[in-house]
């Protein structure tokens, strides 16, 4: 159980997303960044669905009610537990009355602090991800208090445990991200293509969790800029008529009307949702979706991670 004292930027309650309703333009939501949510709920022994708090360009003091055992993972943060830093990716034991703070670095953008045995939190709609701008939970405030489920082994048991992070996502503000060809690539010149593919690329500030836009060539279309309305998912690359793509994050609308020329790996999603705005150097690299599928499956089955496909 902990006590939020003080929070600021975007706290809520994640989980792996709100599946199965996108056609009543429902988003799946879920965190931004999921591999690092992935790893906090493993770092404590919870399910890999379990929900956990998403602390996003802002900070987060909390109290601990009892003693618990919590990991943070992400970057761009650092972990203050009682008198002590701890690293990120890393799982620590907090007595009863002793305090957690997540401050705010350079180098990323969201932190996830999971709890061994999870948040309980009512779920809506089968999901206990927060959505706010469809009034699908609430963003976390100072005063709230958030109760814990019982851990899944003693709590000595589950802290100081280590992930690797390195060995497997190189996260950087000067990544490559990898991307699949879009539905809609003939709709761009080929020197429009070749110019998203060999273009350097930065995170506008105008960005949230529905989407990332990014500022640099302008990317050339040979159709036009407008189509009828289809279906999109998290890593959409649409490219509206001024030509900067912008891509959908994990609260994207569930339809849109631009040609996306391409769609973000899902080994790569962690990288770009990790980008800080007016400082990430992002360059895009094409791979086929079976080199796509089978890079996923090798990250996820080398660090213990579940794969959706």
């Amino acid at each position: 159980m902990l006590e939020v004292i003080d929070v600021s930027g975007l706290v809520t309650f994640q989980d792996s997303g709100r599946h199965g309703f996108a056609s009543y333009g429902v988003p799946t939501s879920g965190p931004m960044d999921w591999f690092a949510y992935q790893a906090a709920n493993s770092l404590v022994g919870n399910s890999v669905k379990a929900a956990v708090i998403e602390i996003g360009l802002g900070e987060a003091v909390f109290r601990a009610k009892r003693n618990c055992v919590l990991a943070v993972t992400g970057t761009g943060y650092e972990v203050l537990n009682y008198v002590w830093t701890f690293p990120l990716w890393t799982s620590f034991f907090v007595r009863a009355g002793w305090y957690v703070q997540l401050k705010k670095k350079s180098g990323g953008n969201w932190a996830y602090l999971a709890a061994a045995g999870g948040f309980e939190v009512d779920p809506i709609l089968g999901s206990r991800s927060t959505y706010l701008r469809g009034g699908l939970g609430n963003a976390i405030r100072a005063g709230d208090v958030l109760h814990t489920g019982k851990p899944s082994r003693e709590l000595l048991k589950l802290a100081a445990q280590n992930f690797p992070v390195e060995k497997y996502m190189a996260y950087s503000q000067a990544p490559v991200i990898e991307v699949i060809a879009g539905p809609q690539k003939e709709r761009f010149t080929e020197a429009g293509y070749q110019t998203f593919l060999n273009s350097e690329y930065t995170l506008s500030t105008s960005f949230d969790r529905m989407g990332y836009r990014l500022e640099g060539n302008s990317i050339s279309h040979s159709a036009g800029a407008d189509l009828i309305s289809e279906g999109m998912t998290m890593g959409s690359v649409q490219v509206p008529a001024n030509g900067q793509p912008i891509v959908m994050m994990a609260d994207a609308p569930t339809t849109g009307g631009y040609p996306k020329i391409a769609n973000v790996a899902k080994s790569s999603l962690p990288l770009l949702a990790q980008c800080e705005a007016g400082v990430s150097k992002i360059r895009f690299k094409e791979m086929t979706v079976e080199e796509a599928r089978n890079k996923y499956r090798k990250l996820c089955l080398e660090c213990g991670l579940q794969s959706a496909l």
